[in-house]
């Protein structure tokens, strides 16, 4: 055990091996007066924010151990995240935890918050399909729905151009984009979830222009729903996964559909050197929700790659989850607590980044664009809600009490930010552009 750390009764149940940084709580010279600050701290925004501590009668959140505050003292967001995995504080229900988070990041929480180095034993390359089929509309999607009673308004929207002036050509300074937003959905229960996924999916491949005969390729597979739709519009879909631990699940929801002999799947750490042969093959190229997991220099990367696979007259369709101009310095610093374990590269960028690395670095341009927060921070909504009605059965796939709490905590800190309008899912569409000018 390290010198400057000890162990309590309440965390004997926590496997330290797997969560070694639970198990032994920070007592170093001076945390004691370092926790006090942060108690206090946070006792002071947890008022302004209206939240109730008090365990007796109605509250909030009740802080059951004191050393959550040596936590963040040493931590901040990511020291609170851990005390919340490890059972320190808690919250009656999953709305609770929102509106803690809530109340939280709006007053402006702001505990001391170092960059936090990831330990790879804690990460794996996708999010396991077992643990997506707890909260999945679909049983098998992770990313965002687009509910049916959001009225969609589109219009031309003048963007500027990033492509460098040296290069640009006759191309004009600004160029065009078809930007559509969705209203807000009206009331939707959970069970509307699912419907509204397989509306995501049918919006990207419709704007890929997916029908019978087009070739497709999914960078990465987002569990199977995105392929199963494509090959059951008869195209010809090829699959990259970059975990092989999925694999088993993946082919067995394949074949269950009835399309497992219109997919084909590659596994690879690395997607460019396994489909870099295939430059200009494919129709049509769709992606759910992995770009803003990406390291930086790596969505370069995966732009640059999509422009040489991608056939001349093809598209390709991103979905992403961006900031908007309200995404605020805490929570940027209450994301550390997902790259801490979770994604170690998520970083929500602004909705033009995607539209700057294809304008600077590919001949890619982006000429269609959808943004639906509302849908987002609903979708994550009953994303929760349903996970936490499955908690039991996560519990019976092997997840452990920590993982629970931590995919509780994750959910809702980011349904937090969303209905703060701190977040916006994106749908883009891209093209090769002409050398000429835009299309």
């Amino acid at each position: 055990m390290p010198s400057n750390s000890a162990q309590f009764a309440h965390l004997d149940s926590v496997d330290a091996e797997r969560w070694p940084s639970l198990v032994y709580v920070p007592s170093a010279a001076g945390m004691r007066i370092r926790a006090r600050m942060a108690e206090a701290k946070f006792a002071k925004h947890c008022a302004q924010a209206g939240l109730e501590l008090s365990p007796d009668g109605e509250h909030d959140l009740v802080v059951d151990h004191a050393q959550l505050f040596d936590r963040i003292a040493l931590k901040g967001w990511v020291g609170l995240a851990e005390g919340y995995m490890a059972g320190e504080w808690r919250t009656d229900t999953s709305s609770d935890l929102v509106k803690v988070l809530k109340g939280l990041l709006a007053s402006g929480y702001s505990p001391k918050t170092p960059h936090m180095k990831q330990d790879p034993k804690l990460v794996s390359g996708e999010i396991p399909p077992e643990l997506v089929a707890r909260y999945g509309g679909d049983g098998m999607s992770a990313f965002a729905g687009h509910f049916s009673t959001g009225v969609p308004t589109t219009e031309r929207m003048s963007r500027k151009s990033f492509v460098p002036a040296a290069g640009r050509g006759k191309e004009p300074s600004n160029y065009f984009v078809a930007t559509t937003h969705f209203a807000a959905p009206l009331e939707t229960m959970k069970h509307d979830l699912g419907d509204a996924q397989a509306r995501s999916v049918s919006m990207l491949l419709d704007e890929a222009g997916v029908r019978a005969g087009t070739q497709v390729a999914e960078i990465p597979c987002s569990g199977g729903a995105v392929a199963i739709a494509a090959a059951s519009r008869r195209a010809t879909v090829d699959a990259v996964v970059t975990d092989s631990a999925v694999l088993r699940t993946l082919r067995e929801r394949l074949t269950l559909a009835g399309v497992a002999d219109s997919v084909h799947i590659s596994v690879t750490e690395d997607p460019s050197q396994t489909l870099m042969r295939r430059a200009g093959r494919y129709d049509a190229i769709v992606c759910a929700e992995y770009f803003e997991t990406l390291p930086q220099l790596e969505r370069r990367t995966r732009l640059q790659l999509m422009d040489k696979l991608l056939a001349k007259n093809g598209r390709a369709v991103i979905q992403s989850v961006t900031a908007t101009e309200k995404l605020s310095g805490p929570a940027r610093d209450a994301m550390e607590s997902l790259r801490a374990y979770i994604w170690p590269s998520l970083e929500y960028s602004d909705s033009d980044e995607l539209r700057r690395i294809a304008d600077k670095y590919t001949g890619l341009r982006v000429v269609g664009e959808t943004h639906a927060p509302d849908h987002l921070a609903l979708s994550l909504k009953h994303q929760l809600t349903t996970f936490q009605g499955q908690l039991r059965e996560a519990a019976a796939d092997g997840f452990d009490a920590v993982y629970r709490r931590l995919w509780m905590w994750q959910l809702a800190l980011r349904q937090a930010m969303a209905e703060l309008g701190m977040l916006d899912v994106v749908q883009y569409t891209l093209t090769h552009r002409q050398r000429w000018g835009a299309r």
